[in-house]
């Protein structure tokens, strides 16, 4: 059993009409963040898109795929950029817990024109076993050997390795190239023409994450001295290991800091 105990709660105890009055006043503020994320939503559908104007090859359950084809007969795609490098033996800790979540929702949004699937850099076969341990249907394709990477920003290109600067979540990096995690949308219209419309990175993904909404419902929330430190790959959570395993060592810290 996790014993993990960070955030010891110390509550005001009170009435229940004084409590009445503490919720009401959240619940004014739960209403303001509502509207105001339905706010951003809107301005999100409003922004310019880019027209993909490159041939990528995915490597994936059914061989060899274009960008096209990962859409899968719908109009929308969402890819989240899952960081799993070449000869890693397990996926980033914090990009497993988020994708924990994707075979739920899939179960909706292939209903509703929305394809939601993994990409990472790293040669199909290998992640094959990782995918296997984890229970996960969901579809995972590999980019190995395109620019799909480098061009979303989840890892340096051939010019920024060179120069020691990258950029990522639109910022510039000094330092060695590394795996990052991210979603990125697109849209092909009847036409067939592909547009990439959104792409978001590091906290950014967190609106995926299902399980942090239920934690910051309750009275400890998190529950973390730093971002998703108490996060583990779902079948380590008896033992607690270290999260560095091989090459492998991206922590959920490191994956899902601002």
């Amino acid at each position: 059993m996790n014993t993990l105990d960070r955030s010891t709660p110390n509550p005001k105890v009170v009435s229940r009409d004084e409590w009445l009055v503490a919720r009401k006043a959240h619940l004014a503020r739960e209403k303001e963040l509502t509207h105001l994320q339905e706010q951003l939503s809107a301005e999100r559908r409003e922004m310019p898109w880019v027209e993909v104007d490159k041939d990528y090859g995915f490597e994936g359950p059914n061989g060899r795929e274009t960008l096209s084809g990962l859409f899968d007969g719908r109009s929308q795609l969402i890819v989240y950029h899952f960081m799993f490098g070449p000869d890693w033996k397990e996926g980033c800790a914090g990009c497993s817990f988020l994708s924990d979540h994707i075979d739920g929702a899939n179960l909706h949004l292939a209903n509703h024109d929305v394809t939601l699937l993994a990409v990472s850099r790293a040669p199909y076969a290998e992640f094959q076993d990782f995918k296997q341990r984890m229970g996960w249907a969901f579809k995972w394709v590999s980019s190995a050997g395109s620019d799909f990477n480098a061009d979303y920003h989840v890892y340096a290109s051939e010019t920024e390795i060179a120069a020691g600067r990258h950029e990522y979540n639109y910022a510039l990096h000094d330092g060695a190239a590394d795996e990052h995690h991210g979603i990125s949308v697109f849209y092909k219209n009847p036409d067939g023409r592909i547009f990439h419309t959104y792409s978001s990175y590091a906290r950014g993904v967190d609106i995926l994450i299902g399980t942090h909404q239920f934690l910051d419902l309750t009275p400890k929330g998190r529950n973390e001295h730093s971002t998703m430190d108490w996060v583990r790959l779902h079948d380590r959570y008896e033992d607690r290991p270290a999260k560095k395993v091989g090459q492998a060592s991206q922590s959920a810290h490191s994956c899902c800091a601002d």
